[in-house]
């Protein structure tokens, strides 16, 4: 038995019916760095010193490893990707078959390398104040008329109120942004976040 490895996250790559050889391919390629395994967020996350580093998912069109601060290290071959415009911090490197895993596994470790740099030197990721997000103009309406709906809102966490404003935002029509606001306005008054 490999004992970098930890039996807890064995069931993700037992159960994985897509990926199975490329999920081991980098599973691989993570523990030589020496980082610690263990399963957050149902996937295999990989840390230093009880802080996350980099974690190993899937989706229907690729596979990925992802770097929870990518966003801080030079990308020197351009293989990053933010997965949409409000991921401010971690980056991917997506495949779709072994062959491209095997053949960035030599950049595969630096990256890891330098994402364990970026833990060790204590660096952090700038992130976007709240404030900064713009309200929904169907939100700010309700938030003007309803000063318990503001009141509550405003007492939220800023993660929740940002999840708030970008499940809102994301309708594309006013009329959707709309259903969305009636929809989250009792949990915003009980103090939850969406997903709560």
């Amino acid at each position: 038995m490999d004992d970098r490895k930890n039996p807890k996250v064995d069931w993700f790559f037992d159960k994985a019916s897509a990926w199975q050889e490329e999920y081991g391919q980098l599973r691989e390629i993570v523990l030589d760095s020496g980082l610690d395994e263990e399963l957050k967020w149902g996937c295999p996350c990989y840390s230093l010193q009880k802080k996350n580093v980099v974690l190993i998912h899937g989706f229907k069109e690729y596979c990925a490893l992802l770097f929870m601060k990518g966003a801080l290290f030079k990308d020197t071959k351009g293989i990053l990707i933010q997965q949409t415009e409000n991921v401010q911090s971690a980056r991917q490197i997506r495949f779709t078959n072994v062959k491209e895993i095997t053949k960035l596994k030599t950049t595969l470790k630096a990256y890891i390398k330098d994402a364990m740099e970026v833990e060790k030197a204590g660096l952090k990721v700038e992130l976007k104040k709240t404030e900064e997000y713009q309200v929904p103009e169907e939100f700010q309406k309700k938030l003007d008329k309803d000063a318990d709906l503001k009141k509550a809102f405003k007492a939220l966490t800023p993660g929740r109120q940002r999840a708030y404003l970008f499940l809102i935002s994301q309708a594309k029509l006013a009329k959707t942004r709309e259903a969305r606001v009636e929809k989250y306005i009792p949990q915003i008054l009980d103090g939850k976040g969406p997903d709560d």
